[in-house]
């Protein structure tokens, strides 16, 4: 571990993060109202329509984001492209006003072209503001991630709330007024000239960024066959524990221990350097201890087993953070910064295949919550096999060319 020297974040951090956290705010909110509107008084759908539309809403993003970040890397620039997605994902929240199916569908429509715009290009924007300061890079994403969670966190209660209690409209609203204030900070940021980013051969760059996109895959699609089991534990513990803990916050216990963490991890990264692919495999590692205590949890689980799930809660925080923000650590460093944005939409295409592959085996691992866990535990450890064996021929590679 490398203590790290003479080098700092900048203001440019605070801008971008509390922009992101706040448009993040605006879309999380808006996500846990739509389905409810659909299926409300107004528009009457019966809920397996809604959650088609709502599934096509979800998953167009990803195409959306490869179109932003073509735009604003080669035609409009990355910071127009962030301005032009934040209004139109504006008014796409206030087009759901309109209490019709035209509504409905065109506010659906803006709001994925929008994010598409916004999201690519404030993360590479957030990525090459600390070029000058690679060490800082894994810290930084960091910052980024934690207030990613904490705008999803406050969105989804209080605009959930809002929506809920004073009607759909007054939440899509606050959504869309919250959208347009996600981009005061960013008006403030100054696009500086490209640094020069570390002198790396084509050849490991490219299978940097190979071995990201599969992590990153892999990771999310991991993650979510794993999710069959941990709901299901969620519900019952929820049901039978008595440490007056409330059913929702046994659904948010990995996002209340991902704050701390974070918040540890961000201080010891901005002082100390180590290896971004050290931490993938701590990440790796402790996402397998998570998996492996879930599966020593019985099928009807007891009020002893709680410490258990709570346990592998804290495992899988401390997983997420050492991978989810360091798969954009690894990608800004890598790649060549004018066509950032461009390798930030992509990456989100391995997670969609993953999911769309593990996908085909739903109902078998819905019949058997522990196989999803398995192989969720065998995957992992493969992975970091692999990464050490990265490690390792990185290392003799560095060694003989010095």
């Amino acid at each position: 571990m490398e203590k790290i020297q003479n080098q700092k974040h900048s203001i440019e951090t605070f801008y971008y993060s509390l922009a992101r956290m706040i448009e993040r705010a605006s879309y999380y909110g808006l996500r846990a109202l739509v389905v409810l509107y659909m299926t409300g008084e107004i528009l009457k759908m019966d809920t397996t329509e809604a959650l088609v539309i709502y599934g096509w809403f979800a998953g167009s993003i990803v195409f959306s984001q490869i179109l932003g970040g073509l735009l604003g890397d080669l035609l409009i620039g990355n910071k127009k492209s962030i301005i032009i997605g934040g209004v139109v994902q504006a008014f796409g929240a206030f087009t759901l006003c309109i209490p019709s199916t035209y509504g409905l569908y065109i506010g659906l429509f803006l709001i994925v072209l929008g994010s598409g715009f916004y999201t690519p290009n404030i993360i590479a924007n957030y990525g090459k503001s600390y070029l000058n300061k690679a060490k800082l890079l894994d810290a930084g994403f960091t910052i980024f991630y934690l207030s990613i969670n904490i705008g999803a966190f406050l969105g989804s209660f209080l605009i959930g709330y809002s929506g809920e209690e004073f009607g759909y409209n007054v939440g899509f609203v606050i959504s869309g007024l919250l959208m347009l204030i996600s981009l005061i900070p960013i008006i403030k940021t100054t696009e500086k000239e490209l640094p020069i980013a570390e002198k790396t051969s084509i050849g490991k760059r490219v299978l940097t960024v190979a071995m990201a996109f599969i992590i990153v895959g892999l990771f999310w699609g991991i993650y979510e066959i794993s999710n069959i089991r941990i709901l299901d534990l969620q519900i019952q513990l929820g049901e039978n524990s008595t440490l007056g803990i409330s059913k929702s916050m046994w659904q948010s216990l990995n996002s209340v221990f991902t704050l701390p963490i974070s918040l540890i991890a961000i201080f010891i990264w901005t002082y100390f350097y180590n290896s971004q692919f050290f931490k993938l495999l701590i990440g790796f590692i402790f996402g397998a201890v998570a998996f492996g205590i879930i599966i020593f949890i019985p099928e009807v689980p007891e009020e002893k087993h709680t410490i258990y799930y709570i346990a592998s809660m804290l495992f899988l925080a401390i997983s997420e953070i050492h991978i989810a923000p360091i798969i954009h650590s690894i990608l800004t460093k890598y790649s060549n910064p004018k066509y950032l944005a461009i390798l930030i939409s992509i990456a989100f295409v391995p997670a969609k295949i993953f999911a769309l592959i593990f996908g085909i085996f739903h109902e078998r691992i819905y019949d058997n919550p522990t196989l999803g866990l398995k192989f969720g535990i065998i995957a992992m450890i493969l992975i970091s096999i692999g990464i050490i064996g990265y490690m390792i021929i990185d290392k003799k590679t560095t060694y003989n060319t010095i």
